[in-house]
């Protein structure tokens, strides 16, 4: 089904205070910043929001305050699976829908591990199912611990089963969501969100349900623009130019991320605090800084041109 109101959701940060805990006030402006620039669901507790460095406490406190915060202006999705066995992995899916959430996200590379093959992946996302009867379920391709890709196929079954509403893509492969958009197309209610710019365009046109991408925490208000114009003939060169920024500053945005979205955002006057939990990410040295900097004003320009 090819949409014509593509929407972007905001994989959401989490800020945190000088001794790391997490900073609810910026949280709140994070929210606000999001909408403000035209969002239309946000993905909480996601790996942007450094998931894996919180307790679980830590997770159902956050998510239950942007609910609340949200109070219903947006859908909100958030992860709810984690290292254990199917059952506790299904208790805490529980727990996550308490909050409010729209869908509770699953990790696909937690649901086996990465020797696993397909059945034995399969075999549990049906038993992660039949444990959380009635909850709606969002599929991420993870990158972390490592990448499992769904096949088309099975994501079909998911979605046709009505119990799965949202796919966050990180194939890389156009070829893969076009199977994928084949094989849940026309399923009222499914969206599948793409998180590779590089094709963020071609997967739009071929029938995605919007963006969901880390660019986004650069600079929101251009993924909405390019979700609300990829198909415009009046904006077919603006869009292209669009593509082109994202594409070649993919590097630097990526970089030491998520340091390097909140020193760029703190750049932009945004109160966010410097600090991650994550310690596998690297440096936020000078080097980095510079091209930051650049790329704020590298985009100064391309917003005269939009």
């Amino acid at each position: 089904m090819n949409r014509s109101n593509k929407k972007f959701i905001p994989v959401m940060l989490m800020p945190f205070q000088e001794d790391k805990t997490i900073d609810y006030s910026s949280l709140e402006n994070l929210i606000e910043f999001y909408l403000k620039a035209g969002a239309k669901g946000l993905f909480a507790n996601c790996l942007s929001s450094e998931m894996f460095e919180l307790s679980k406490q830590e997770m159902l406190e956050s998510v239950s305050f942007i609910i609340g915060k949200v109070n219903g202006r947006v859908p909100v999705v958030a992860t709810g699976t984690f290292q254990e066995c199917i059952e506790d992995q299904a208790n805490f899916v529980k727990e996550i829908y308490k909050t409010g959430v729209d869908a509770v996200i699953v990790i696909s590379s937690l649901l086996a591990s990465e020797e696993d093959d397909d059945s034995i992946f399969e075999n549990n996302v049906r038993k992660l199912l039949e444990l959380t009867p009635e909850i709606p379920l969002g599929f991420y391709e993870c990158p972390i611990p490592y990448k499992r890709v769904l096949s088309a196929k099975f994501l079909g079954e998911l979605v046709k089963s009505k119990r799965v509403i949202y796919h966050k893509d990180t194939s890389l492969s156009m070829d893969s969501i076009m199977s994928k958009l084949h094989e849940t197309k026309d399923v009222e209610g499914f969206g599948l969100y793409d998180a590779y710019m590089v094709h963020a365009v071609d997967s739009l046109q071929a029938g995605s349900a919007g963006l969901s991408c880390i660019q986004g925490n650069y600079f929101p208000e251009l993924i909405v623009w390019l979700c609300d114009n990829f198909n415009s003939k009046d904006a077919y060169e603006r869009v292209k130019i669009v593509q082109e920024f994202l594409i070649d500053n993919m590097e630097i945005m990526h970089y030491a991320y998520p340091a390097s979205v909140k020193y760029y955002l703190s750049l932009n006057n945004f109160p966010i605090k410097v600090i991650c939990r994550r310690t596998d990410i690297e440096v936020l040295d000078q080097e980095t800084i510079i091209k930051l900097q650049q790329l704020k004003n590298d985009y100064e320009v391309l917003k005269s041109k939009l």
